[in-house]
C-alpha cells in the first residue's frame, strides 16, 4: 500500500474496529455457538461473518451500496429482509429447548454440551448472520463515501475490504477462545439456557427496531 493511503487507511480501520467490538448480532451468534458447541463451532462461525463482510465490500465497490442509496425502496426490502432473519434467530434461541448444564455435563469437552452442527453450516449461520445485516450496508456505504477517496484506485479499496473481512473474523475468533475458556464456560454454562434466551430476545429487539427506524 503506497504511503499516500496510510492515513486514509488508518481511519477507515479506526472507524471498522469501533464498529466490530460493539454488541449486536454477530456477538450474539458467536457466543452462542461457542457456549453450545464447543470452540471449534464458535471459530467455524467467527470465519462466516468474516466472510459475510466480503459481500458488503464487494457490492459497495461495485455501485450497489449507492444504488441502495438512491431508491429507498430497495433499502427498505433489504432491510425488512434483515430484520426479519434477525427475527428467526433470535426466535430460534428463545424456543431452544433447555439443555443438561449440571455439573457432571460442565466436566465434559465444550462440543459434548449438545449436537454440535456440520461446520459448513456453523461457517452458512455466520455468513447469513452478518451478509443479512442491512446496518452493514449502510455502514459500508457511509464510510466509503465520506473516509474513501472518489480516486482511491479499486485494487487499495478492494485491500480496504480485505482488512475489514480479517478483522471481523479475527475479532469473533478470540470472542469464541474466550468464551471457551474453561471458567469462563463453567460460568456461563450454569446459566446457558438464559442466555440463550436472552440473547434471542435482544436480537428480536434489534429487529423490531430496525423495522421501527424503516417505518418511522
Amino acid at each position: 500500500m503506497q504511503t499516500s493511503y496510510w492515513a486514509e487507511f488508518t481511519g477507515l480501520a479506526l472507524v471498522h474496529f469501533l464498529a466490530v467490538i460493539a454488541p449486536g448480532p454477530d456477538f450474539a451468534v458467536t457466543i452462542h455457538q461457542s457456549l453450545r458447541f464447543g470452540r471449534a463451532v464458535g471459530m467455524v462461525t467467527a470465519l462466516g461473518i468474516g466472510a459475510g463482510i466480503s459481500l458488503h465490500v464487494g457490492y459497495t465497490l461495485l455501485g450497489v451500496g449507492a444504488l441502495l442509496h438512491t431508491y429507498p425502496w430497495l433499502l427498505t426490502l433489504t432491510s425488512l429482509m434483515g430484520a426479519a432473519y434477525l427475527a428467526y434467530l433470535g426466535l430460534s434461541l428463545v424456543r431452544s429447548q433447555s439443555h443438561d448444564f449440571s455439573a457432571d455435563s460442565l466436566s465434559l469437552n465444550p462440543a459434548d454440551t449438545g449436537e454440535a452442527p456440520p461446520l459448513r453450516r456453523a461457517f452458512l449461520l455466520g455468513f447469513l448472520t452478518n451478509a443479512t445485516n442491512p446496518k452493514a450496508t449502510l455502514f459500508f456505504l457511509a464510510i466509503f463515501t465520506t473516509l474513501v477517496r472518489p480516486t482511491t484506485p479499486l485494487l487499495v479499496q478492494g485491500a480496504y475490504g480485505l482488512w475489514m473481512c480479517s478483522v471481523n473474523a479475527a475479532w469473533f475468533m478470540l470472542v469464541a477462545a474466550l468464551f471457551t475458556v474453561n471458567g469462563i464456560r463453567v460460568a456461563f454454562l450454569r446459566i446457558g439456557p438464559w442466555i440463550e434466551r436472552v440473547m434471542g430476545v435482544i436480537l428480536m429487539l434489534l429487529a423490531l427496531r430496525l423495522v421501527w427506524q424503516v417505518f418511522a
